[in-house]
């Protein structure tokens, strides 16, 4: 993850558990990168959800697309 290379490279600690201070450049960004680092675990349950949700999409757009094929060679729809 971005934050943990971020942090590392800045003598900083993050963890899921608490904010520490993080000064890079004369500013902490301590918040932002305990943010960031949530983030990521948020996103393990987003994307295999959005994975899930394009499948299910998919197999009901090739339905659709072969039912509104069916209907157009038997000519109940013009094209």
């Amino acid at each position: 993850m971005l934050c943990g290379v971020i942090a590392n490279a800045n003598g900083c600690k993050v963890d899921e558990d608490s904010v520490h201070p993080c000064i890079i450049n004369g500013q902490d960004y301590g918040q932002l990168l305990s943010t960031l680092g949530v983030l990521g675990w948020l996103m393990l349950v987003t994307l295999p959800g959005g994975l899930f949700a394009f499948v299910i999409w998919l197999i009901i757009l090739i339905l659709h697309r072969e039912a509104w094929r069916k209907r157009v060679v038997a000519g109940l729809i013009r094209s």
